[in-house]
């Protein structure tokens, strides 16, 4: 399977050893994994500095609990495939297990973009994730269904009116991603839109997921980004947690 039908794997502008450093140096790291929270540096210490295994040629990297990246040197840049080591788990385990699957999905593509786009960048986000109020599609809430195939330009208008152009990113079955040229001070920064299946005991409804990185703004444009998200946060999913943000200095 090529990274175009895996979405699993994503085909980089950068060579080997640069996506090797985006995984092995903790500051490059916590330039593209997740968002910024309290506990970004702690998950990414357990996550990748934490029982790994380091392939001998810098090519594959085992995780505690058996996922692996492997990197692979492709014509125009590297080829990053994330292989799941796969749990025997319940209906309920296998849930959540799609979850990280899906977040890999972010992940990687969190990964691709800040190697291309903002290799020195400093990054700034906003996160939000929860139940929907009347379990439709987070593209649906925004009227986003005509958004094309990665490449593609589009446009889209927030509920409070503020404006979002740039180029579809990556499509996966449950996810989008979006460049915005309006999330950086130059070039562009990345918006990640998700919906999220059910999960007995975890999540009662359909949930979805958002992740907003943004690149050189100052502290006004980044208060009016992130309150347009909250603002519709609250609105669609009423019970979940307020938006989570990087701190401003």
């Amino acid at each position: 399977m090529n990274a175009e039908s895996n979405p699993l794997s994503a085909h980089i502008n950068a060579d080997a050893r640069q996506v090797w450093t985006m995984l092995r140096e903790p500051a490059k790291v916590k330039q593209w994994h997740g968002w910024d929270y309290d506990g970004l540096d702690a998950e990414i210490r357990l996550i990748f500095f934490s029982a790994v295994v380091e392939g001998p040629d810098h090519k594959s990297l085992t995780l505690d609990g058996g996922d692996v990246f492997r990197i692979e040197p492709a014509q125009d840049g590297t080829v990053l495939t994330m292989e799941r080591g796969r749990p025997d788990t319940g209906s309920d385990e296998a849930g959540l297990d799609e979850d990280i699957t899906e977040g890999w999905i972010s992940f990687l593509q969190q990964l691709r973009f800040a190697l291309e786009r903002h290799p020195n960048g400093t990054r700034r986000t906003a996160f939000f994730s929860g139940e929907s109020s009347d379990g439709t599609s987070i593209l649906g809430k925004l009227n986003a269904e005509q958004l094309g195939q990665p490449g593609e330009k589009y446009s889209l208008t927030l509920p409070n009116g503020q404006d979002l152009s740039g180029r579809v990113w990556f499509r996966s079955d449950k996810q989008v991603g979006l460049t915005v040229e309006q999330y950086a001070e130059h070039g562009d920064g990345l918006l990640i839109l998700a919906d999220q299946p059910v999960i007995k005991g975890t999540r009662d409804k359909p949930g979805a997921l958002m992740i907003a990185t943004t690149y050189g703004l100052g502290a006004h444009s980044l208060r009016e980004i992130w309150g347009a998200w909250d603002e519709f946060r609250a609105r669609h999913y009423p019970s979940s947690d307020p938006l989570v943000t990087s701190k401003l200095a």
